[in-house]
């Protein structure tokens, strides 16, 4: 962690590329998704990040973070910004989200996509789970993107905000040729015991398999398989998880085997895995093939 609050990198060739090169990012009324254009954006996606991750969850910020009210790493500087923008009065947002152009973020994705990830110290993710076996045989010459700090203002939890976003992603999966899509999804708190239904169901039923196996480091490890498949509500075990991840389940994703207790952010991770061939055709015609 460093006390810059962003400085892109300039080895990165095409990082900060026009956002009319790719060729799709939604416009419904006053909401916009495309990617963030330049430092100032990427500082007000960070604004957005610390009110929700740090002042209406429980993250615990480091005295950088908490001096500049903003959440940020070195990844910050390597990634694309995916945002969600409004030129709608906001009631809830921070003043710090709002933009020159007169948009304020609402929401934002970090995405790393595996051709910056391999010169510049990896995907972030490695940090709880083990990659290795997964990208040296499924992954074997995929193109993978990595998704990460996704966070959506209260008023834009709605399918229609989640559903901006995800076009988004498509768009950006169209462009790269991305083949794959993973990173971690995040329970709120750190009670296991209160998470057993949901954090059980993904074991049984979406758990990661051979070449796809991910799983948590064995420092990190916390089991999943806690209720018997037998004792399980599916609709309760939806009900339990976070919108987001519930999405990623119902498009058809994987999930590693063993979560992970992250303190600082006081979640509870686990390792969403989504190769674009499992995604089910209707969602591939939405969001993908639609891009």
């Amino acid at each position: 962690m460093t006390d810059q609050i962003f400085s892109p990198d300039p080895q990165i060739p095409g990082w900060l590329f026009d956002a009319s090169d790719l060729p799709v990012f939604e416009q419904r009324g006053p909401l916009t998704v495309r990617l963030a254009r330049n430092a100032v954006e990427v500082e007000a996606v960070q604004a957005l990040r610390y009110q929700i991750f740090y002042e209406e969850m429980s993250a615990r910020p480091s005295a950088a973070q908490a001096r500049a009210a903003r959440d940020f790493d070195d990844y910050d500087a390597i990634c694309d910004h995916l945002i969600l923008t409004t030129r709608a009065a906001t009631e809830h947002v921070t003043p710090a989200a709002h933009l020159p152009s007169g948009e304020t973020i609402v929401g934002c994705y970090r995405l790393l996509r595996q051709s910056v990830a391999e010169t510049h110290g990896g995907f972030y993710s490695a940090d709880e789970f083990d990659l290795g076996p997964m990208l040296a045989n499924a992954g074997r010459g995929l193109n993978i993107m990595e998704l990460g700090r996704s966070c959506v203002a209260p008023e834009y939890r709605t399918k229609h905000g989640i559903d901006l976003m995800w076009h988004g992603l498509g768009a950006m999966v169209s462009h790269y040729g991305i083949d794959a899509m993973m990173g971690c999804a995040s329970f709120a708190g750190t009670d296991i015991d209160a998470l057993a239904v949901p954090l059980s169901y993904l074991y049984h039923t979406r758990r990661t398999l051979g070449p796809w196996e991910v799983r948590a480091l064995p420092e990190r490890f916390v089991d999943m398989n806690i209720v018997p498949p037998d004792e399980i509500s599916e609709r309760a075990a939806l009900r339990a998880m976070p919108p987001v991840l519930r999405g990623y389940v119902r498009t058809g994703c994987m999930i590693g085997n063993g979560a992970v207790i992250d303190h600082q952010f006081q979640t509870v991770d686990v390792f969403v895995l989504m190769p674009l061939t499992a995604v089910e055709d209707r969602y591939m015609a939405r969001y993908g093939q639609a891009s």
